[in-house]
């Protein structure tokens, strides 16, 4: 049997662009399957729906522009806070009687006297002497210093001590006793005296600043209080 040779498989060519089918049912063949089966539409991929955007709100105001034509405004600045005034200090009265030193006991004693008699307590006096110590202080000072130093605290009654007394002891009425000691000496008590007062300040004796004697008081008499 003779052997023909195999012919070349004519493959069946799409038309070009612009190029109509010759039928209809040619094009539906070319895109059916081979099995023969229907035709498979061609699938399209639908696009996500874009948003759709809201109302735009209205743009806001521009805020006012200050006015720059003159110098700029300054807050005035707070001034200082008003001072308070300073408590009033209490003014100690000094008042003096003359005394030679070997007086000024004598007149101290008398002065004292007066003091109590006007209504002045016994435990607002306080008797400093410059020279030698008081008879009463060398008295309560026998029964111990104990009991000498308990008077001061307890404030009951006229207190005899040496100008240069070292523990606190301030009254209303102090009577400093320039019965001896160096006039340096007597400045020196006079100072303390005047800072241990807290209103009247007798002086017997020669101490401190000079002074004139108080109106109808003759010198050498104890002062009335």
């Amino acid at each position: 049997m003779p052997v023909f040779p195999e012919e070349p498989e004519i493959h069946e060519s799409l038309p070009g662009p612009g190029v109509p089918f010759p039928r209809e049912s040619d094009a539906q063949a070319l895109h059916a399957p081979a099995t023969g089966g229907a035709p498979i539409a061609p699938t399209t991929t639908a696009a996500a729906p874009l948003p759709v955007p809201g109302p735009r709100s209205a743009p806001r105001p521009a805020p006012p522009r200050a006015d720059r034509s003159g110098p700029p405004r300054l807050n005035p600045k707070p001034g200082p806070a008003p001072r308070r005034p300073a408590p009033a200090v209490p003014q100690v009265e000094v008042r003096r009687i003359a005394a030679v030193p070997a007086e000024a006991l004598e007149r101290a004693d008398g002065t004292v006297d007066l003091l109590l008699d006007s209504g002045r307590n016994p435990g607002e006096i306080l008797v400093l002497t410059v020279g030698e110590a008081h008879p009463w202080q060398q008295h309560e000072l026998s029964f111990g210093e104990q009991r000498y130093w308990a008077q001061l605290t307890e404030g009951g009654d006229v207190f005899y001590a040496d100008a240069a007394l070292t523990r606190p002891a301030r009254r209303e009425v102090v009577v400093l006793v320039v019965n001896g000691g160096s006039p340096v000496r007597a400045a020196e008590a006079y100072t303390e005296a005047l800072g241990r007062a807290t209103a009247l300040l007798v002086v017997c004796g020669e101490a401190g600043p000079a002074a004139a004697s108080p109106a109808g008081a003759a010198p050498g008499r104890p002062v009335k209080a």
